[in-house]
């Protein structure tokens, strides 16, 4: 078996989402430990909060996503409309599972490198398009 992390994001609403955390969250992690989750972290932004918990498998995560507890909680959040999103996986700004590994240099590298244009063209065919050296005092 391989342990998930799920994710609920509540975003702010009608009143800061910090807020439902402070009321809710207790019993979200007391109820979260009580159907077998493994680990579990709180995630304050500047757009709401995240509570990520960890379970042995998803119908451990099935059971406790049936709960009264948490479909209490979830019924209270600051925007029922659009400001609640539960998902399988790390939450917020937790970034990629995987390091994201460097991309191939375009051109392999190289830079562009100024022609000699004194191979094509002769020196006495080139002085009107050379800038004349000024000298400052």
């Amino acid at each position: 078996m391989v342990e998930q992390w799920f994710s609920i994001e509540v975003l702010d609403g009608a009143y800061p989402a910090s807020l439902w955390a402070d009321s809710f969250g207790d019993a979200l992690t007391e109820s979260a430990l009580g159907f077998g989750a493994l680990d579990w972290s709180w995630h304050a932004h500047t757009w709401g909060v995240v509570f990520e918990v960890r379970f042995e498998d998803e119908s451990a995560w099935d059971r406790w996503r049936e709960s009264p507890a948490l479909g209490a909680a979830l019924d209270a959040v600051p925007d029922p409309v659009s400001g609640l999103i539960v998902y399988k996986g790390r939450g917020g700004s937790s970034g990629r599972v995987e390091p994201r590994r460097p991309r191939p240099l375009r051109g392999s590298g190289a830079a562009a490198l100024p022609l000699p244009l004194d191979d094509w063209f002769p020196a006495e065919d080139l002085k009107p398009f050379r800038a004349p050296l000024l000298v400052l005092r």
